[in-house]
C-alpha cells in the first residue's frame, strides 16, 4: 500500500525537466509561496559521485531542528529529513539505486555537557535508505534473491583509536566496509574512505551524512588531495544543501550544490495509514517476582525493554538496517509507547546499541557472508526520543557479540547505581533480553514465575515473530524485582505496508 502525503507531488515536482519550479510552500504550513529556483539535472550515472548530506547539530542548523537539551532532532528536524529523502533519491540521483551510504558514527561526536552522541546523521538518511533496494541470498550459490526495501548504513569504527569510553572493535569480526566517518577524523580515515572510492573506479552514487564541520574539511582536504580545484563553499549554506563532487571516467570532477528549498512543518509527521492497534498483547506469556537481591542491586528503577523494528523480510535477511515496513513502526513509536505507556511510570531516559558495532556475518550478499553496521536498535527508538524530547545515550562500554555480553549488560543496566531511582526504555537485541534478565534473576536467592521458569519452553524466549510485545522489569526500594511482558506497542506487524511511506 502506498501513500501519497501533501509535500511529496511538490518534491516530485522537483525531478522533472522543467528549465523554473515555483515550490510552493513544498514542506510548509505557512501557504507562502518559496522563490522560483532553477532546477539542477540528477548526477551523471556514470560517473562516480560523491554526495554529501549536511545534517544538523547544535553548531550549525536551522534554528528549531535540533533539540538544545537533548542535541537530537526537534520534530521539525525529522520532518526535514523525511522531506530531503525524496529530494535526494530523485533530485539528486536520478532515481537510481545507491551504491553506498555512509554517516557520522554518532559516539565520535558528543555535544552538550551531558555529552548525547550525534543521532543526526544516521537519522538524516534512514528514510532515504528506504528508497533503495539491497538484495540478499539464502546460501553462497546465490539462491532465493530477496531484494529488500531499505540499504545499509555505514557507521563503523576504522581500525584507528575509537573516543573515549567506547570499546575497541573485536578482531574476531572486522568489517572494513562497514567503516563511517569520524567527527575528529582521527588519522585522516575520512579521506582515506573516499580516495579508497575513487581508487576503485566503480561508477556509481555514494552518499555521506556528516555535520557541517566535517563535512567542510572533508571536502577541501579530498578537493585538495585529488587536485580537482573546485570551488566549494566555504561557509554554511542552511540544512536544505546537499554537495555534491561528481568524477567523470576521464577524471575530471565537477561541483554542483543542490537546494531542496525545504520549509518542514513544526509538528510530528502524521503517517496515513493510522496504525492498527490490537485489543490484547498477542505475545504475553510470563509474569515473575524474585527477592532475595544482591547488595549491588539499583533500587526503585523500572526499565522497559523494546526489540528493534521489523528488520527482516525473511529469515536470512539481515543487513544492520531495518526493512522499509520497520520505518513505519519506528515512526508510530512516536507515540504508540506513550499510548502503551500511559498511567505506568514514564521513561526519562533512552539508551541503545551504538550503532557503530558490528553484526558479524548477517547475510549473504554478491560478495558472499558480509558483516554491517548494527543500525536497527538506536534508530528504532529515535522517533521516540524526538516525539517526547527525551535524552538518548548509546551503550559502547561492551560488545553485543561479546560471550558474556547478556552478563555486561545485566550489571550495566540493573547494578552500579546508575539507574537507581530512574526508569528508563532501552531497545535491545530480541535473542539477547531473556539472556539479560536470566543474569539478572540468577543473582536472586528467590524467583517464583508464572509460568515456572522450568517449563519448556521456557517462559523468558522472545518470539522470533515478535516485534510488539514490551517487556517491563521494576526492582522497588528492598532490591525486590518485578517483571512482566503484558504490554505491547499495538502495532499490528501484518498490516504494516511493505514499502516505505511516502513524504
Amino acid at each position: 500500500m502506498r501513500t501519497r502525503h501533501k509535500y511529496h507531488d511538490c518534491l516530485l515536482a522537483l525531478s522533472l525537466s522543467l528549465p523554473f519550479l515555483l515550490l510552493c510552500g513544498c514542506g510548509g504550513s505557512s501557504g507562502n509561496n518559496a522563490p522560483i529556483h532553477p532546477t539542477i539535472a540528477p548526477l551523471p550515472a556514470g560517473n562516480i559521485n560523491m554526495i554529501f548530506v549536511v545534517s544538523p547539530d547544535l553548531d550549525y542548523q536551522a534554528s528549531g531542528d535540533v533539540d538544545p537539551i537533548t542535541a537530537n532532532l526537534t520534530a521539525q528536524g525529522l520532518q526535514r529529513t523525511l522531506l530531503m529523502a525524496p529530494y535526494l533519491q530523485q533530485s539528486v540521483l536520478g532515481n537510481r539505486n545507491v551504491s553506498a551510504i555512509y554517516a557520522l558514527a554518532p559516539m565520535t561526536h558528543l555535544q552538550t555537557v551531558n555529552g548525547y552522541p550525534d543521532m543526526a546523521p544516521l537519522e538524516a538518511v534512514q528514510q532515504f535508505a528506504f528508497l533503495n533496494t539491497f538484495t540478499m541470498y539464502s546460501d553462497t550459490q546465490g539462491d532465493n534473491a530477496t531484494p529488500g526495501h531499505n540499504y545499509p548504513i555505514n557507521v563503523s569504527y576504522a581500525l584507528a583509536p575509537v573516543p573515549s569510553g567506547v570499546v575497541m572493535p573485536s578482531p574476531l569480526y572486522p568489517c572494513p566496509d562497514c567503516q563511517g566517518l569520524d567527527f575528529n577524523d582521527l588519522g585522516g580515515d575520512n579521506e582515506t574512505l573516499l580516495t579508497g572510492i575513487v581508487n576503485a573506479g566503480v561508477a556509481g552514487d555514494y552518499v555521506f551524512s556528516a555535520p557541517w564541520e566535517t563535512t567542510h574539511t572533508l571536502l577541501d582536504r579530498f578537493n585538495t588531495f585529488e587536485h580537482y580545484h573546485l570551488a566549494l563553499p566555504s561557509r554554511y549554506q542552511g540544512p536544505n544543501h546537499i554537495f555534491a563532487i561528481s568524477i567523470a571516467p576521464s577524471k575530471n570532477a565537477t561541483f554542483t550544490n543542490y537546494d531542496s528549498n525545504l520549509s518542514p512543518p513544526t509538528t510530528y509527521p502524521t503517517l496515513d495509514p493510522g496504525p492498527v492497534v490490537q485489543t490484547a498483547c498477542q505475545y504475553a506469556s510470563f509474569t515473575l517476582t524474585a527477592t532475595g537481591p544482591p547488595s549491588t542491586i539499583n533500587k526503585n528503577e523500572t526499565l522497559y525493554f523494546i526489540r528493534h523494528s521489523n528488520a527482516h523480510p525473511n529469515q536470512y535477511f539481515s543487513n544492520g538496517n531495518y526493512v522499509a515496513q520497520g520505518q513505519w513502526r519506528a515512526l508510530y513509536l512516536g507515540t504508540a509507547i506513550a499510548r502503551a505507556l500511559a498511567g505506568k511510570t514514564q521513561p526519562t531516559h533512552i539508551y541503545s546499541l551504538d550503532p557503530s558495532q558490528v553484526t558479524p556475518n548477517a547475510g549473504i550478499t554478491a560478495s558472499g557472508p558480509t558483516s554491517f553496521s548494527h543500525n536497527t536498535l538506536a534508530l528504532t527508538a529515535a522517533p521516540y526520543a524526538i516525539a517526547s524530547k527525551l535524552p538518548y545515550t548509546l551503550v559502547s562500554s561492551f560488545l553485543l557479540t561479546d560471550t558474556n555480553g547478556p552478563q555486561e549488560a545485566s550489571d550495566d543496566f540493573f547494578q552500579g547505581g546508575q539507574f537507581e531511582n530512574q526508569a528508563i526504555l532501552v531497545t535491545w537485541e530480541h535473542s539477547n533480553i531473556p539472556q539479560i534478565l536470566g543474569k539478572l534473576l540468577a543473582s536472586y536467592s528467590n524467583v517464583v514465575s508464572t509460568p515456572p521458569l522450568a517449563t519448556s519452553p521456557s517462559p523468558l524466549a522472545w518470539n522470533a515473530l515478535d516485534y510488539d510485545t514490551i517487556w517491563t522489569v521494576t526492582i522497588d526500594a528492598n532490591g525486590n524485582l518485578a517483571a512482566n511482558n503484558s504490554l505491547c506497542e499495538g502495532i499490528d506487524t501484518n498490516n504494516l505496508p511493505q514499502t516505505a511511506p511516502q513524504f
